[in-house]
């Protein structure tokens, strides 16, 4: 008997042992953590598949840095220049498009820089430079900061030149920056999801939106798992096609916040 108690306890660790190895880590965005999206869509996916997702929420850079090293199976970012060469230099498998929302500006309800109601984000971040009120950056290197970047390049404003004190470079994730600008009243570039669910608004308000440069496209891709033996290529890729499939795009569309939806999906476009 005493044997036979052993013995089913030693099945019972093994099979314990085997349900937590299936697992999978995920390196993914602020946004899509501090926006509630994965609180609502991994449950979901744990349900149906028996897999679950540990998610390791930073900038886009960092995200894909982790990749780099194999301690991720899959990456889930918002850059799609900086996804294009972490499969050039073969580090992903193969990039899926799974969704979309957009950038906005945010700023006081004061607004000093006068430019609300505009939908020209290039006019708005001149406005914001030329008047030298304070804008909030991430500075993190993530999907956001690249492009407001990109956004300051193609207003033709030369950050090195003309910023000072205004500028505010803090090294954070979306949520933080929001916070900041909230209570210094500062403008910020936000994505519209984490904007959605931020609770501490202030006098903030959306003041520039609708540009097309303002378009964010969110990527997903599994490690290469030729580059990285541990990558759970398995697991990794059943996470991959259920966001992509029928099932996971609907729960993307599904989730919302006081009645908007945040992400819109496009998997199939």
């Amino acid at each position: 008997m005493k044997r036979l108690i052993a013995a089913v306890a030693s099945l019972a660790l093994v099979c314990g042992a085997s349900a937590q190895e299936r697992t999978i880590t995920v390196a993914s965005t602020t946004s899509t953590e501090q926006s509630g999206l994965f609180d609502y869509l991994l449950p979901r996916f744990t349900s149906v598949s028996g897999i679950g997702v540990k998610v390791v929420a930073v900038g886009t850079g960092q995200a894909l840095d982790i990749g780099r090293r194999g301690d991720a199976d899959v990456v889930f970012v918002h850059d799609k220049v900086a996804e294009a060469k972490f499969l050039a230099d073969g580090f992903g498998v193969k990039r899926y498009e799974v969704m979309y929302n957009d950038f906005v500006v945010i700023g006081p309800k004061a607004d000093p820089a006068h430019i609300e109601g505009g939908k020209d984000v290039a006019e708005a971040l001149r406005k914001i430079a030329a008047a030298k009120s304070v804008f909030v950056s991430r500075g993190d290197r993530s999907g956001t900061h690249e492009a407001e970047l990109r956004l300051w390049k193609e207003a033709g404003v030369d950050l090195a030149a003309v910023k000072g004190d205004w500028y505010r470079e803090i090294g954070q994730g979306m949520g933080a920056a929001l916070n900041m600008a909230s209570s210094s009243n500062a403008y910020l570039l936000a994505d519209r999801g984490t904007w959605l669910s931020f609770k501490n608004r202030g006098e903030l308000a959306v003041l520039t939106e609708g540009d097309r440069r303002l378009f964010n496209q969110y990527g997903v891709m599994l490690v290469n798992p030729v580059k990285h033996a541990g990558v759970k290529a398995r697991d990794g890729q059943a996470f991959i096609d259920w966001l992509v499939s029928a099932e996971g795009q609907k729960n993307i569309a599904d989730y919302k916040v006081g009645g908007e939806q945040l992400f819109f999906p496009n998997a199939s476009e």
